[in-house]
């Protein structure tokens, strides 16, 4: 009894066996076929996709009509990137509703590294929480961030003809006639506007905002007309018009004086220390991109930025290279300020309605 048994017990094995094996066999050609079929590749999709990436040109998104800061540093390394990554590299402008547009577009596009997303503090942290009931999307959670790219000064500028020089004449003006002063900013809950809202809380007073969908490209022509004479606004677009004799500058958000405007005070020197947003401009993905893209594309734009003509070319245009040391700080970074802006909104229950 104990022999037979013992033999059924082999030959049950030796069926497994065969079975598992033939399994295999099945499980080879199947894929086989489907590689041949599809042109599947054994190895993971991620890994061969950023082998190869790009295949085609690749589009970056734009929240701003051209000429201001983030189209500037946009389409500067996008000329670099269609030179190192060999296929081109296209920047298109999308504004409106402060940013949310372009944003909606790229948080929804295909997450395979071709359409890709320039924006700065405003769009990718302070419109999560001014804008939470109107966004389709997360901008911390829907899109993952590739580099930091630049930081940029900022002043408050005025057309040539108003009557302020200093912060104590614009408050002086503004108490006299509170609300007759209008002020621009790239936005509703762009940081402009929010700067300019912590700027008449600190003071006391009262201003009339304007917002321009356009960023920068539009605010500077309001200025400049005296439709709404006064605006934070970058030192990159500023200051050519600052220069020419077109608007003035009364005060800057820097820590020090800057060099190219050494007579222009700082907020702090004139009674308002830590009024100005420390305003940075990055590179963003859709959030699902797989991470070996999002790792080609930092160490391609790491590359650009590096570069030390390139440095000088940025230094030119008032933007100073600030490079993330990977994607993970950088999306860190976008966290973090994304919790704290939603915290001075709430302190300071300021709504955007």
């Amino acid at each position: 009894m104990m022999a037979t048994k013992n033999s059924e017990e082999r030959i049950m094995l030796r069926f497994a066996r065969r079975s598992e094996a033939r399994c295999r066999a099945l499980t080879g050609i199947a894929a086989g076929l489907l590689s041949a079929a599809f042109g599947v590749s054994p190895l993971p999709a991620a890994a061969q996709s950023a082998d190869s990436f790009p295949t085609r040109p690749i589009k970056i998104l734009v929240p701003y009509a051209p000429g201001g800061a983030t189209d500037i540093i946009a389409r500067i390394v996008a000329a670099k990137l269609t030179e190192s990554l060999g296929q081109s590299v296209l920047v298109e402008n999308r504004p409106g509703a402060s940013g949310n547009l372009a944003l909606e577009a790229v948080a929804k596009a295909p997450a395979d590294g071709y359409t890709l997303f320039v924006g700065n503090v405003s769009t990718n942290t302070i419109n999560e929480n001014t804008f939470a009931h109107q966004l389709q999307i997360k901008p911390s959670r829907d899109l993952v961030g590739i580099a930091k790219l630049v930081e940029i000064p900022h002043i408050i500028a005025t057309t040539a003809g108003f009557p302020a020089n200093s912060l104590a004449d614009l408050i002086a003006l503004a108490k006299k006639d509170p609300g007759k002063i209008n002020y621009a900013s790239a936005g509703l809950g762009s940081y402009p506007h929010l700067d300019m809202e912590k700027l008449m809380k600190a003071a006391g007073i009262q201003m009339t905002h304007i917002p321009y969908k356009g960023g920068a490209g539009q605010m500077i022509p309001a200025i400049i007309a005296g439709e709404a004479p006064v605006a934070f606004l970058n030192l990159s677009s500023a200051l050519p018009h600052v220069r020419s004799g077109r608007m003035k500058a009364i005060a800057t958000t820097a820590p020090g004086r800057l060099a190219e405007l050494p007579n222009v005070p700082t907020m702090a020197e004139q009674g308002f220390p830590g009024i100005g947003t420390n305003a940075w401009q990055g590179m963003f993905a859709p959030a699902a991109t797989p991470k070996p893209i999002v790792d080609k594309i930092y160490q391609s734009v790491a590359a650009v930025l590096s570069n030390s003509q390139m440095k000088e070319q940025l230094s030119k245009q008032m933007l100073d290279v600030t490079l993330s040391s990977s994607p993970a700080q950088f999306q860190q970074l976008v966290e973090r300020e994304t919790h704290a802006w939603g915290d001075f909104l709430r302190e300071a229950k300021i709504k955007i309605e």
